[in-house]
């Protein structure tokens, strides 16, 4: 399964970010809202915090990286 299958709200571009999986429409990568989170910050914490995620935002990036650690989603460069 591809990335844009598989997660609708992220995107890999190489022109945003030099590649890196963000929330689509932003140049929020997903790393930076695991690392929140592993902080111990709520969702609305951190939608105050970078006003260009929406709602839902949080878990989607939670979950591709999930999917990525388990090897269920392919990577754009794959």
């Amino acid at each position: 399964m591809t990335l844009e299958e598989a997660h609708p709200r992220i995107s890999a571009d190489p022109a945003i970010m030099v590649g890196k999986p963000c929330i689509k429409g932003t140049r929020m990568p997903v790393y930076l809202i695991v690392r929140e989170v592993a902080k111990g910050r709520t969702e609305p914490e951190i939608l105050d915090s970078y006003p260009s995620l929406s709602p839902g935002d949080v878990a989607a990036a939670l979950a591709f990286a999930a999917d990525v650690m388990a090897g269920d989603v392919l990577s754009a460069a794959e």
